[in-house]
């Protein structure tokens, strides 16, 4: 070997040790940074070329998250997480970066109350690579059956105009809800052996028989996951928001039978919940149904029409409902779910237990709603499809979902992004609600709390 060859191996040697070491030192590069407050959690996101490593530890008082990522420095897009955080967070004070040491950057995650800090990371999904995930939920969680019975204290207080008139004085039912209700207006119970009297007109009050029907509205993905986009842009997130805020507002000024209803949304801000948690969110509020709201996209843009789907214990209606059904069922791997913070097990047995009783129920709610929709314009399919949802496994609740449109068709997109649409869909859900009750009134029960 002469003295140029080994001069110049050395020296292509020493280029690839210094490439080599300044890949090493440079680690991952930050891609993005996200905050998603909402009156259940807050989020924190970052993205990354590569998969962080952290370490976390939380301090009670005052209620702040530190987290130590490592192999990375600080730069211009951890910096503004700083800027992203709204004053109207319900959990997020502030956050503060810096580099804690050599390759090591802090963030100190400030908060406005106690919380239960998950912290995890999730692998490339869709059109997200590497992320690491600061999920910030109250240490009390509050009872959102208690919330939608001080509504509807709330709309009595106002008066008629407000709320739906009282029914008329009946034989009473024991309701534990009635009972809150009437505690919180600060008049005893009337006796379970008496018919309670009638509330003045001026003044209606919620009484022991005022049954309160609860409909579940779900608009379908939100937060990291943006569900279905349009070509111009449209995102499904948002259009069902709208469509269910709109239906929302229709509920709650109607009574069925004299009975006031109420809407229940598993979200309503751009926040994303698992589907395992949407049925939960269901079950703890006893709702009498629960309707799912998308407006999916197909490779195909040709492809139009709305849908409504029920579930399925066996096989798909057909081969679309089963790509549908996969395709809704990878939310979580999108809006990104802490595994390790459930138990598996749990989640397995409450989507395993529906019944035929509930999904013959959703066939008939189902039929209700495509009835309606159809007066709108063309379906997808002309009979409600079933196949297995995730989100439409309550055991004890009829159960659907809705597509309204195919986001991905240009002419549906222009649609759906109008408000005059969004208003007429609304109106064909609330008929087809109606229309089931009227042929299937709901049972009178007692709702424990």
């Amino acid at each position: 070997m002469t003295n140029r060859t080994r001069r110049h191996l050395l020296q292509t040697g020493s280029l690839v040790l210094l490439l080599g070491a300044q890949q090493i030192a440079r680690g991952a590069s930050i891609l993005a940074v996200r905050v998603w407050p909402a009156p259940e959690y807050s989020r924190v996101t970052i993205e990354s070329d590569g998969q962080l490593t952290a370490r976390q530890f939380f301090v009670s008082s005052p209620p702040r998250l530190a987290v130590d990522i490592e192999g990375i420095d600080l730069d211009a897009a951890l910096r503004e997480l700083v800027a992203k955080v709204k004053p109207d967070d319900p959990f997020i004070n502030g956050i503060r970066v810096g580099q804690n040491t050599p390759g090591v950057v802090r963030l100190v995650v400030d908060l406005k109350q106690p919380a239960m800090p998950q912290v995890f990371t999730l692998p490339p999904v869709a059109a997200y690579q590497h992320r690491l995930v600061f999920d910030l939920y109250p240490a009390q969680e509050a009872d959102p059956l208690e919330a939608l019975i001080a509504e509807r204290f709330q709309d009595a207080q106002r008066g008629p105009a407000a709320a739906p008139s009282a029914p008329p004085a009946a034989a009473p039912v024991p309701d534990p809800l009635g009972e809150l209700i009437a505690r919180q207006a600060g008049k005893p119970a009337p006796p379970v052996a008496a018919a309670p009297p009638p509330a003045p007109a001026q003044e209606p009050t919620p009484s022991r028989t005022d049954r309160i029907i609860i409909v579940a509205l779900d608009p379908g993905h939100g937060g990291e996951d943006p569900g279905a986009t349009g070509p111009a842009g449209t995102r499904e997130k948002d259009v069902v928001l709208k469509v269910a805020h709109l239906l929302r507002e229709r509920i709650n000024a109607t009574s069925i039978g004299g009975n006031p209803m109420r809407a229940f949304m598993t979200r309503d801000a751009d926040f994303f919940v698992p589907l395992g948690t949407r049925v939960d969110k269901a079950r703890r509020v006893q709702a009498d149904l629960f309707v799912s709201i998308h407006a999916d996209a197909f490779t195909n843009p040709d492809a139009r029409g709305a849908s409504v789907f029920a579930l399925s214990q066996g096989g798909a209606s057909s081969s679309a409902a089963r790509w549908l059904a996969n395709k809704e069922n990878q939310a979580d791997l999108v809006g990104g779910l802490n595994v390790k913070a459930q138990d598996a097990h749990v989640r397995r047995a409450l989507l395993d237990m529906s019944t035929t009783a509930q999904i013959n129920d959703s066939l008939k709610l189902g039929g209700a709603l495509l009835g309606e929709i159809g007066s709108l314009g063309r379906l997808h399919k002309g009979q409600v499809e079933q196949a297995g949802f995730a989100v439409l496994k309550a055991p004890d609740i009829p159960s659907v979902l809705v597509e309204t449109a195919f986001i991905s068709n240009p002419e549906e997109e222009v649609r759906l992004r109008s408000g005059a649409y969004q208003e007429q869909l609304a109106d064909a859900l609330m008929r087809g609600i109606k229309r089931y009750f009227a042929r299937n009134p709901p049972l009178a029960r007692s709702r424990s709390l």
